[in-house]
């Protein structure tokens, strides 16, 4: 059962909010580019693990994808995918990397061979066993009975082989590919006979760690050092992307596709909201909107039924909370 799903992870909304809103021009863009096609390969790794997920028993096994929790040392940890049964749990750290892989034990690093070039990762390895230590203090700081506890790394392109030196028996116990994932947890339920949690406790457990799930808001303009005054205001077309659209006979009209529409002014407040602030006033809608007129703003305004508070001169309206 999948208790949270998977969603596109707010870094990646706010990056392609942010490339939106870049001049051309912009020196900055072919690092967000960079950046955007890095979050986008992970998260379709993380993605191909789906088909191999729903050949597990539903009934067993609680699955939970993009989990962020407060460990006890005060440092936030994230597991891409947790599968939580009555005798056990696994993790799943998704690595979608292409090539030939070679897990370095001895230097503890990641080194990719392909077309006559190296490159070198972090060790994935060392990274799921902090997961590991991370999640037993957690689940042991919200009471929860100790479970034996298997991270894996998971290869998500089919074509990646995978190797290392014969000596290092943690790396074919611990790095499978992804569809082996349904005979790897079969495996472990053969080697954990025993159930630890009641179905009340697997319960429990499951409404704790939703519960104290914190998604990841990352500061995109901070991190590229962005200021707000450099991006575009305006109205986006949703068909060409041009910015900015025009009002007119009560519609936004695209100067460059010359096309109308009704709602693209709803994409505008996704960005506003992802890259600025989780409300907004009239005046700053106006100002975001490019549009002149506070009564057409008020329209559109009420249009959207957003929860808002203060007097109508001063109201200030909540944007829609983004989850991840």
């Amino acid at each position: 059962m999948i208790v949270k799903k998977r969603t596109i992870p707010l870094k990646i909304q706010k990056l392609e909010a942010l490339w939106g809103r870049l001049p051309e021009s912009h020196p900055k863009r072919p690092d967000i580019q960079g950046e955007l096609e890095k979050s986008w390969a992970g998260y379709r790794g993380e993605e191909a693990l789906d088909y191999h997920l729903s050949f597990l028993d539903d009934r067993q096994h609680m699955i939970f994808h993009g989990l962020r929790l407060l460990g006890t040392n005060g440092h936030f940890f994230q597991i891409d995918t947790l599968i939580l049964c009555t005798n056990m749990a696994i993790i799943l750290e998704s690595k979608n990397i292409t090539g030939t892989l070679f897990f370095d034990q001895s230097f503890h690093q990641l080194i990719r061979s392909r077309e006559d070039r190296e490159d070198v990762f972090s060790d994935p390895i060392l990274q799921i066993r902090r997961q590991q230590h991370q999640l037993q203090n957690w689940l042991t700081s919200q009471n929860i009975p100790k479970l034996p506890i298997h991270p894996l790394v998971v290869i998500s392109f089919p074509s990646t082989k995978i190797t290392t030196d014969p000596e290092h028996k943690e790396v074919f116990q611990k790095v499978i590919h992804a569809a082996a994932i349904p005979y790897k947890v079969d495996q472990l339920h053969q080697l954990h006979q025993t159930n630890v949690l009641t179905i009340k406790q697997l319960k429990k457990a499951a409404s704790q760690l939703i519960k104290h799930h914190v998604p990841h808001h990352p500061d995109v303009l901070k991190q590229f050092q962005i200021s707000q005054s450099q991006l575009l205001k305006g109205v986006q077309c949703s068909v060409c992307q041009h910015i900015p659209m025009k009002r007119m006979k009560g519609k936004w009209y695209c100067l460059q596709c010359r096309r109308y529409s009704s709602d693209d002014h709803i994409g505008a407040l996704t960005d506003y909201a992802l890259l600025h602030s989780s409300t907004i006033t009239n005046k700053q809608f106006r100002e975001y909107l490019q549009i002149d007129s506070r009564s057409i703003a008020t329209r559109l305004l009420r249009a959207l039924k957003l929860p808002h508070y203060g007097n109508q001169k001063n109201r200030t309206y909540q944007l829609p909370t983004f989850k991840s």
